[in-house]
């Protein structure tokens, strides 16, 4: 048998080269979206599970992922053997005594291989002050409205995170409130969208004896329609100020002529309200293991629809939902066409950032060391 010295030495040069080969690089391109995906899928239950829990007066959890490390690691082992003589033209066998001997060139080859995953995720509960900071803690009004000066429409803004805006108090679906919003909170959320689209709503801040006061003013020379928005704005909300410029305070019943106090609500608060969306089983009602729907929203015009979010209960696992989560033997989920409640879901995870005094929290890390 002719044995190939060089075929011997190309055979170990790849293995070489196969062991020194990096993954840590490929691996950012499937890692960041699979993981991020993960993460993201993992919020969206988790959120939508605790809207169900509020709706049952049940025990909400939050688990925050502090870090997330995905170690890697590959290991290879290839073992040659052979035999080689060179006058022998083929194998003989010889006997001595009781035993018997193979003569002849032969070639042996060995390969292992093995890859090795292991992610390594770091839960942290959410209590304690971090837990009051994240749910029991108003909004700070300045977030609401850096959030309209962002371009998110303000009728929405004001419909989910406000529960009033200079005594004039919003719709609510919690049990121990059950109000329903008069017409002019709606007309109200309305003609701030109006003014905030034709660009005449803006703001600044100074400060004022060491503190930052966030300042609200209305452009004058706007067009006709969009005056008479403001007008009716500043008479409605009794706002008067020989500057045009309002001050933005927290408060409900008691403000001063020239400011604009809004009431806003903790994510607790707005986790309640969208718990009214909840599509309860005849069966839990009847029993009283959940609180009754709320009351039907006053409809006044081109008002934001009730309930804010709409989340569907069936005994059943819907197909392809937009998140979905197990509870009392039911799937609730939301429909991936209800662009609605898809967008009312996305701004949670806004809401809950701004529920921490405006600083968003330090995100998750991943980890990924290359190899």
């Amino acid at each position: 048998m002719h044995v190939s010295w060089r075929a011997i030495v190309g055979m170990f040069a790849t293995i070489g080269i196969s062991g020194c080969q990096s993954i840590g690089p490929n691996s950012l391109a499937h890692d960041r979206i699979d993981y991020g995906s993960a993460m993201a899928d993992s919020w969206k239950h988790q959120m939508l599970l605790n809207i169900v829990k509020f709706r049952y007066f049940d025990t909400p959890v939050f688990l925050d992922i502090s870090s997330m490390i995905a170690s890697y690691q590959i290991e290879t082992e290839a073992t040659v053997g052979s035999s080689i003589l060179p006058h022998s033209t083929g194998t003989s066998t010889s006997k001595v005594g009781s035993s018997s001997a193979v003569t002849g060139n032969y070639l042996t080859l060995g390969a292992m291989g093995s890859y090795i995953e292991r992610p390594t995720v770091t839960y942290s509960p959410l209590t304690g002050a971090k837990f009051v900071d994240a749910l029991l803690k108003p909004i700070p009004p300045q977030t609401i409205i850096a959030m309209i000066e962002a371009g998110h429409p303000a009728d929405f803004i004001f419909d989910v995170s406000v529960d009033a805006i200079n005594g004039l108090h919003n719709r609510s679906a919690a049990p121990e409130r059950g109000q329903i919003a008069g017409p002019t909170f709606d007309r109200v959320a309305r003609a701030l969208r109006h003014i905030q689209q034709a660009g005449a709503l803006g703001t600044r801040v100074e400060r004022v004896g060491g503190q930052k006061v966030t300042l609200i003013s209305f452009r004058r020379d706007a067009r006709a329609d969009v005056r008479d928005d403001i007008d009716f704005v500043e008479s409605t909300l009794g706002l008067r100020s020989a500057s045009d410029e309002f001050s933005l305070t927290f408060g409900s019943q008691q403000h001063r002529p020239n400011e604009m106090a809004l009431l806003t609500r903790s994510m607790q608060e707005i986790l309640v309200e969208l718990g009214g969306g909840v599509e309860v089983p005849q069966q839990d009602l009847a029993d009283g293991r959940a609180t009754p729907p709320p009351a039907p929203r006053q409809q006044t015009g081109n008002g934001p629809d009730y309930p804010l979010i709409h989340i569907h209960a069936d005994g059943q696992k819907p197909p392809e939902p937009f998140a979905a989560a197990f509870y009392r033997n039911h799937w609730f989920w939301i429909d991936d066409r209800d662009l609605r409640s898809k967008r009312i879901f996305m701004f949670l995870m806004i809401f809950s950032s701004l529920s921490e005094s405006g600083i968003v929290p330090q995100v998750p890390i991943l980890t990924i060391p290359a190899q």
